[in-house]
């Protein structure tokens, strides 16, 4: 994969989301960092921002696809069992709910 690479790519932190972060510090104090025109993919490529997604329906890169489940996998157990911890500010149920999203997620990568 080159330059011309026609690939959608999933970002290598797949399940944090640095537009949405950047979104809430512009709405909220009214200042808007620019995003990275290069990132780390899950493939391990750097790509421009503009050729990632984080929608399952829009990657095209199989081993982007592979590492979104995984992580998404991943989160979704650290979350179910962050949940049930002593002094957790979300409950078990919460955090049920939260994982079930996030295998949703995960089960909408491995779709090919």
């Amino acid at each position: 994969m080159g330059a011309n690479d026609p690939h959608i790519h999933v970002q290598s932190k797949a399940v944090h989301d640095d537009a949405a972060a950047r979104n809430v510090l512009a709405s909220t104090f009214g200042l808007a960092g620019d995003l990275p025109s290069l990132v780390a993919t899950g493939c391990g490529l750097r790509v421009p921002y503009a050729m990632t997604s984080p929608r399952p329906d829009q990657v095209t890169c199989l081993a982007c696809r592979e590492h979104a489940q995984r992580e998404h996998l991943r989160f979704a157990e650290e979350v179910e069992r962050l949940s049930r911890m002593a002094g957790s500010t979300i409950s078990p149920e919460q955090g049920r709910l939260a994982a079930d999203r996030h295998r949703g997620v995960a089960r909408r990568f491995s779709d090919t």
